[in-house]
């Protein structure tokens, strides 16, 4: 439990140098974070705007954040540095990101099935949230068709969406839905 707080700390210590850069540089964060892969430790500071991050837009950023963190030396381990988009089907990790996703489509994956649907996997229209939970708005018997198991035409008929609430504690991850 130790690193998760050491690591939550140093990614807060970088998010504090990065508030300056990523406003002079015309860019909003989306998130830092400090993980362990491996042997080897990164810091990832996801950039977003308005149309979009460009390669320079992460170039500029990346060069002025880790002069300022080799200045400020938040964080004695070594460890890689990455600036980048957090993309199209971003995480949604902080209250900020569930903020600003409502009414959005959302897939999110449980640790375990719940035991009333006995699924893992849910896409649904994202509803509401707190501090504790997630309230997502799923079409029970569209997720059933998708899976195969076409639904009889009088359930099909009857079937509404339902809003179903989800402990944070038991999401694996939660983001932004993709459509190809």
């Amino acid at each position: 439990m130790a690193g998760k707080t050491r690591s939550h700390d140093y990614a807060e210590a970088a998010e504090r140098i990065l508030a300056p850069i990523a406003e002079a540089n015309g860019v909003r964060i989306y998130d830092v974070v400090y993980v362990k892969e491996g042997s080897d430790y990164f810091l990832r500071a996801y950039i977003d705007k308005d149309g979009g991050v460009t390669i320079g837009d992460c170039e500029n950023v990346s060069r002025a954040l880790s002069d300022a963190l080799d200045s400020a030396d938040p964080i004695p381990d070594a460890y890689t540095l990455e600036v980048s988009s957090p993309g199209l089907g971003r995480s949604l990790t902080k209250d900020r990101h569930f903020s600003q996703s409502i009414g959005a489509e959302v897939e999110l994956k449980l640790y375990k099935p719940r035991d009333d649907t006995k699924q893992k996997e849910f896409r649904g229209i994202l509803k509401s949230f707190d501090a504790d939970t997630v309230t997502v708005t799923v079409d029970t018997a569209a997720k059933r068709h998708k899976k195969g198991q076409t639904p009889s035409k009088h359930a099909a008929e009857n079937a509404a969406p339902e809003d179903l609430v989800f402990t944070r504690k038991e999401i694996a991850v939660i983001r932004l839905a993709l459509d190809f």
